[in-house]
């Protein structure tokens, strides 16, 4: 008896009506194995399709819980965006049109509070500004090392300067409402303390007042 993966032949070929017969048997086998092969390739596109939803579904869920395993070394943006519960940008961390790398914190009226800026130079600064969006307050380094704290009013008119210098200066300015520095303290770079008012300086150690242009 033949076995029913091969196509059956005839013991005794004798006639057309055997030849007949044996194309019929021959086209029904390959017809039985054309649909097993169907039925195959339909079961095998289901496993497919399962595994990749699983995939994608593990992917998602380790994108929104942080699954071990699952965490990028690496996270590549020219921007990152931060958005309170109602989707309005509290936040914004990249890069401003002249390059400085930023990172800004802003309150729910879209004006900036919080500003964190470093300059392509290396300088680096800390900006708090009002309710208005007027900088108030700035903690700045400079690239050759010297620190510096300003205070500005509400219409943004620096007002106290206090500065420390890589020598070892340190000098406190106050200025009147429209700006102008108008008084000084601090101590030079060979530990001598100094008060300027109006465009004099008096040196403390000498008891002596003398203008600053005449030095």
């Amino acid at each position: 008896m033949p076995s029913s993966d091969q196509p059956p032949t005839s013991a005794s070929p004798s006639g057309s009506s055997q030849a007949s017969i044996d194309l019929r048997v021959r086209v029904e086998y390959l017809e039985r194995d054309n649909r097993r092969l169907r039925r195959l390739s339909i079961g095998s596109l289901g496993v497919t399709a399962v595994l990749l939803g699983l995939a994608a579904a593990l992917v998602v869920t380790a994108a929104r819980h942080g699954m071990p395993g699952f965490i990028p070394d690496v996270v590549e943006a020219k921007e990152f965006l931060l958005r309170d519960g109602n989707g309005r940008v509290r936040g914004a961390w990249g890069f401003d049109d002249l390059g400085a790398a930023r990172l800004a914190l802003q309150d729910d009226a879209t004006s900036r509070s919080v500003k964190l800026n470093l300059l392509e130079d290396g300088t680096a600064g800390l900006t708090f500004a009002d309710s208005a969006g007027t900088p108030r307050m700035v903690v700045a380094l400079l690239p050759d090392g010297t620190a510096s704290l300003v205070f500005a009013d509400g219409r943004g008119l620096t007002r106290t300067v206090l500065t420390l210098s890589p020598n070892g200066a340190s000098t406190l300015i106050f200025a009147d409402p429209g700006g102008n520095a108008r008084s000084g303290i601090g101590i030079d770079s060979r530990g001598r303390a100094m008060f300027t008012v109006a465009g004099l300086e008096e040196d403390t150690a000498s008891g002596q007042k003398e203008d600053p242009e005449s030095r």
